[in-house]
């Protein structure tokens, strides 16, 4: 059972004009970032998992790698009859980021020795779904797949037990705070002139779709959270704070200062 969005009457609004100059600025400087990261990943190194272990983290790793894999085509294609060069721009090179954290769970599985999958039935549902939305609405599942996804990427980051899946983990979950932030920049520029008691419905509506995710993915990937010293049931109870913090966000107060990206040492 989730909590209703709660709004507060009584927050200040800004209403200062969304840019994204900033944002794009971040996004070209963000392979550099990347670069540290990686540095630090010992991709030679074998892996001395259990055999149920590895075979945990093989099956969680396929199923995210498939779900990072898109070119997100149609997404830039409703993106681009907004008429906002910049965010356009921006949001191609997220895009990009999102692939290149396929191409590192590929790497994680050439680690475990084992292939990438071809589908899943869990992937062809959400595809289905997004294709089917507005920018906006399709906007507002990224914003819950990724909020209730980052707790599994911080447990990977720092417990997993191989140190090369904590470095997948630690470079994926760098990206995926800032991809949180930008979908809430520009989700409040879509809500701004949506009424209070619209936007309460929508909270509501987001609160049953995250549910359901964060179940989805306590259920697909109970065994590597385990390994990861994390339970299911505290990884959704985990999972529906970051989403509920992340809706409030938006919702409550559409008006607010952008969020922009976080501080990155790109030396």
């Amino acid at each position: 059972m989730t909590e209703p969005l709660s709004m507060d009457a009584g927050a200040a609004t800004v209403s200062k004009p969304v840019t994204f100059d900033r944002w794009l600025e971040h996004f070209r400087a963000n392979p550099a970032h990347h670069r540290l990261i990686e540095a630090d990943i010992e991709w030679d190194a074998r892996s001395n998992l259990d055999e149920p272990t590895r075979q945990a983290f093989i099956n969680s790793f396929q199923r995210f790698e498939l779900g990072e894999s898109g070119d997100g085509k149609r997404l830039l294609s409703k993106a681009a009859l907004e008429g906002d060069p910049t965010y356009l721009a921006a949001l191609e090179l997220l895009v990009r980021e999102e692939q290149k954290h396929s191409a590192l769970f590929r790497r994680g599985l050439d680690h475990l020795e084992a292939p990438s999958l071809k589908a899943h039935w869990s992937d062809a549902a959400f595809t289905v779904l997004r294709r089917a939305l507005g920018l906006r609405t399709e906007l507002g599942l990224f914003l819950i797949v990724e909020s209730v996804s980052m707790g599994y990427f911080t447990a990977l980051a720092e417990r997993a037990p191989d140190p090369v899946l904590r470095g997948i983990g630690l470079r994926i979950a760098s990206d995926e705070q800032d991809h949180i932030r930008f979908q809430i920049d520009r989700l409040r520029q879509g809500f701004r002139d949506t009424p209070r008691a619209g936007r309460m419905l929508i909270g509501l509506a987001w609160g049953v779709i995250a549910g359901g995710a964060a179940a989805v993915l306590a259920l697909d990937h109970g065994p590597a959270l385990r390994a990861c010293g994390l339970s299911p049931a505290r990884y959704w109870r985990q999972a529906m704070v970051g989403f509920r913090r992340a809706s409030r966000s938006v919702l409550a107060n559409p008006g607010a200062e952008p969020m922009g990206p976080l501080a990155k040492d790109y030396r």
